[in-house]
């Protein structure tokens, strides 16, 4: 019997108490302090923190800042330390709901909440069990509709966690966080080297895709059409669906897109939804920030089934398949040629959105197709070496992320006691 075993058995054998989120201590919104008031950006001292600033377990309170000025004058609520932020309105929220410690004195953006826990209860017992238990809230509390992905205030804090003895929450702690460091440790070795393959693979992709002056170039709207994804749909759509739909993530993180994704949509027969093809271009239609807006992924697999396109994202089809090969395509739109054009075609403060007005005028090199199949030869064999999760150090690492998950859950859950 482990020790947690033992103070279970001990401090509550008839079970765990379980509590709404609301009830667990003290609650934060977000605000964005306005953008045209430079005394609030300028020579701040405040980390300023967003969704794209969410560590695995720390938020990240080095990349933006605000004054003070910025807390007096507006909105935006000075959080305290030890407190756990959490992401409830962002593109990401499709299979992850991002929790994370606070570590100092902090200012979330609009999508953004935090709590402050109550006495006797741990701020990283509360980051721990949120993470765990993400996709669980995802599932009840994420609002219908809507450009966004966000989660439902109400439903949130009526969510319920269990809330066991200081005692045990306090050794599982420590179990997590002396699991979590060795993780860390032999992370960073992976990590280290997974980077340098991937730094290495980006350079030879982008001299292998930086093309004369005399390849045929055409505006990305001339040959073909762009698309927007499905309409109308609400939250119960998506838990009971018949059909697949390329959900954000799929895009955001794949240049070929996973087409045997359990993202699943409810479609009536006769409703009029255009399904994705071989060969069309995906681009994310909005981020919280500049560098991540408009990444793509192709349709590289002849589709055997429909399959959809979720809100937050825009479809490309060229008009003539033997024009563009789509192997070629996935390492083509992720270039840095490509992106340093993709990201121009977007605006906005706090929601960097993608303009299709902008985006059909992107000029897009296209060699012949005997050069388009053989870059995409060497890219494809060098991709999988360093991104590929069947494979090498990804898998190592993916392995390890997924064994971790595993303890964690197992060590959360707890017999609810009786009321």
């Amino acid at each position: 019997m482990s020790r947690i075993d033992e103070l279970i058995s001990s401090l509550c054998p008839g079970g765990v108490a379980f509590e709404p989120l609301a009830s667990i201590g003290k609650w934060y919104g977000g605000g964005t302090p306005s953008k045209s008031k430079p005394e609030y950006w300028t020579g701040g001292t405040i980390p300023w923190v967003s969704p794209k600033d969410m560590g695995r377990r720390v938020v990240n309170t080095s990349i933006d800042t605000i004054t003070e000025a910025a807390i007096r004058g507006s909105a935006t609520k000075l959080v305290p330390p030890t407190s756990v932020a959490m992401v409830v309105r962002s593109s990401i929220l499709d299979h992850t709901f991002p929790t994370a410690l606070v570590p100092v004195p902090v200012a979330l953006n609009q999508d953004m909440k935090a709590v402050v826990a109550r006495e006797g209860i741990l701020p990283a017992y509360i980051a721990h069990t949120l993470n765990s238990r993400g996709q669980e809230i995802l599932r009840t509390a994420r609002k219908t509709g809507g450009s966004v992905a966000s989660v439902d205030s109400g439903k949130l804090l009526r969510f319920r966690i269990p809330v066991p003895p200081l005692e045990v929450q306090q050794e599982i702690v420590r179990v997590l966080d002396q699991f979590t460091q060795l993780e860390a440790e032999l992370e960073a070795e992976l990590e280290a080297e997974l980077e340098a393959r991937r730094r290495q693979y980006d350079y030879y992709r982008d001299l292998l895709l930086t093309f004369p002056a005399t390849t045929h170039r055409v505006a990305l709207g001339e040959f073909g059409t762009i698309f927007g994804g499905l309409t109308g749909k609400s939250k119960s759509d998506f838990s009971d669906g018949n059909a697949r739909f390329a959900s954000y993530t799929n895009v955001f993180n794949n240049i070929a897109l996973n087409t045997m994704a359990e993202d699943y949509v409810r479609v009536a027969e006769n409703e009029r939804q255009r399904s994705l093809a071989y060969g069309d271009i995906i681009f994310t239609g909005s981020s919280e920030s500049v560098e991540e807006v408009g990444m793509t992924s192709v349709v590289t697999t002849r589709l055997t089934e429909p399959m959809y396109l979720n809100s937050f994202c825009i479809g490309f089809r060229p008009h003539d398949q033997e024009l563009f090969d789509p192997d070629f395509a996935k390492h083509l739109f992720r270039s840095g040629g490509m992106r340093s054009q993709i990201i121009k075609t977007a605006n906005g403060v706090t929601r960097i959105n993608v303009s299709k007005a902008r985006l059909a005028k992107i000029q897009v090199p296209i060699p012949s197709r005997a050069v388009q199949e053989r870059v995409a030869e060497i890219l494809d064999s060098f991709e999988a070496l360093t991104n590929d999760l069947r494979v090498g150090l990804p898998a190592e690492l993916a392995a390890r992320r997924k064994q971790y998950e595993y303890y964690r859950d197992k060590l959360l859950t707890f017999e609810e006691s009786a009321a």
